[in-house]
């Protein structure tokens, strides 16, 4: 009897992750959303030419888009089309995760932050974190408190010895 195949891939699937946004926001709430995206620049992801560190989320007309995102081209990708590696590209989400969206920025004074995009199936996904920005003091406690933690585990693990 044959085995099935696992529906889980032992490689990872996320393509691109932006570290600094945990670092500069509070992150409320993240939702996942689709992107349009054009042939080249899925092949430009399956190699992990991606750069999301420094794009932002904004709503126009109803819609969610993002920019400043960096999918950099191929050499061997196509040739007949000109490659523009920063474009604005188009999020897709239902009607009313846009609407939720749009009140919460609108009253709650919320930004919105791209933190992760990832592969599922063969789909490209990206999460856009629901944010507040902090302060310069926020962060201070926030690192203080990783080391603090790191050094707990050190000497939990020395203890232990």
């Amino acid at each position: 009897m044959a085995k099935k195949k696992s529906k889980d891939k032992a490689g990872s699937n996320t393509i691109a992750m932006n570290k600094q946004a945990r670092h500069e926001y509070f992150i409320d709430d993240e939702i996942e959303a689709g992107i349009e995206l054009q042939g080249w620049e899925v092949k430009s992801l399956r190699s992990g030419k991606v750069n999301i560190a420094e794009s932002y989320v904004y709503v126009r007309d109803g819609e969610i888009f993002i920019s400043g995102m960096t999918i950099t081209p191929l050499q061997a990708a196509s040739t007949h089309v000109i490659a523009n590696p920063t474009r604005i590209r188009k999020l897709l989400m239902s009607r009313k995760e846009i609407d939720n969206l749009i009140g919460r920025v609108n009253r709650e004074g919320m930004t919105l932050v791209a933190t992760t995009m990832y592969w599922v199936r063969s789909w490209a996904k990206i999460k856009v974190g629901v944010a507040k920005g902090k302060k310069l003091h926020d962060k201070r406690t926030d690192s203080k408190e990783k080391d603090w933690n790191r050094d707990k585990a050190r000497i939990m693990k020395n203890s232990l010895r």
